[in-house]
């Protein structure tokens, strides 16, 4: 498993994610992945018990989210949607480096 993104402040405990947090089918969570993170997280997928990672905000109704799945056919459908700008892209990609380096870019545009 992954790390958990905790961080600590001051006296007050671990507290959740600022931004958004990644999780993926087999149970692995990151609290505002980095592009490594997110790099991890993807090449760890796979085609049988593990098929998927979620990221969205840290909240009960999030307005935007982004996925990466794997496809039966190789590769990852990745999607990405924000009801607030009215986006909804689904693409298709093989390079897991692409992938992260992308969704990272995505994100920071969301935290903004």
């Amino acid at each position: 498993m992954l790390t958990n993104g905790f961080e600590q402040h001051g006296q007050g405990g671990p507290v959740a994610a600022e931004y958004y947090c990644a999780d993926s089918e087999n149970g692995d969570h990151v609290d505002d992945p980095s592009e490594d993170s997110l790099f991890m997280l993807i090449s760890d997928l796979n085609d049988t018990d593990n098929t998927f990672v979620v990221i969205q905000p840290d909240e009960d109704e999030p307005v935007w989210f982004a996925s990466v799945a794997v496809l039966d056919e190789g590769g990852y459908e990745v999607v990405r949607r924000d009801t607030n700008r009215r986006e909804h892209e689904v693409s298709t990609e093989t390079a897991v480096g692409h992938i992260a380096g992308d969704l990272t870019k995505w994100l920071a545009a969301r935290a903004s």
